[in-house]
């Protein structure tokens, strides 16, 4: 099995004002985009290509939006973000870019 080209753990994922799980996965893997459960069951997939991935208006830094299958989820990658001090862009940001990466969108 090939290596994902992004992987983020400890994932909060939430939908409309629902969280779902508060130590998720988000996996982008051989050109789908997979959200998990803390116990690795899938919540949601779709090819990359369908999926879009944008940062929510006032929202903290470490906010994602990742619309898949006509459902909106919003993702909280704050544990993931560079310790202080350390050079980076926020994890959100590389979610972002990981989707139109694989996506062929650019980025």
């Amino acid at each position: 099995m090939a290596e994902p080209e992004f992987t983020a753990k400890g994932v909060r994922i939430g939908k409309r004002l629902r969280s779902l799980t508060r130590a998720g996965q988000v996996r982008i893997n051989g050109g789908r985009l997979e959200l998990l459960t803390s116990y690795g069951s899938e919540i949601d997939s779709a090819p990359v290509q369908a999926v879009r991935a944008s940062r929510p208006w006032f929202a903290p830094e470490d906010r994602a939006l990742a619309d898949l299958n006509g459902k909106r989820y919003l993702l909280t990658l704050g544990d993931h973000d560079p310790a202080p001090g350390e050079p980076g862009p926020p994890a959100a940001r590389r979610f972002i870019e990981a989707v139109r990466k694989a996506a062929g969108r650019g980025g």
